[in-house]
């Protein structure tokens, strides 16, 4: 476990794109909280979480995407997760999460 996760808001066109990097876990989930809040309260049309540079995801990081997603949903925002990793969308697969959240390649 690391203590550190590399996110980022870009908020254009009606899109906030969330980009992580690092491992989501007990100690780093807080900053994921606190961002996806963030991409809320900026009323965009879709929230995009780019996972790409994820290389580890534990279930507290699953309950705040879970979360994410249900403030967006709330605000009727759209919430897609995109280019997780193979071991990432493995982890997305059994948790279920992926039966109510839209992923992208």
């Amino acid at each position: 476990m690391t203590d550190e996760i590399v996110t980022s808001l870009d908020v254009a066109d009606g899109t906030a794109t969330v980009t992580l990097q690092g491992e989501i876990d007990i100690l780093t989930v807080e900053r994921l909280r606190v961002v996806l809040g963030e991409a809320v309260a900026s009323r965009p049309r879709e929230i995009v979480v780019d996972m790409a540079g994820v290389a580890f995801i534990d279930s507290t990081g699953l309950g705040a995407l879970i979360s994410g997603f249900q403030r967006a949903r709330d605000k009727s925002i759209a919430f897609r997760l995109a280019h997780p990793s193979a071991n990432v969308r493995q982890i997305l697969v059994l948790s279920g999460l992926l039966e109510v959240v839209r992923v992208t390649p």
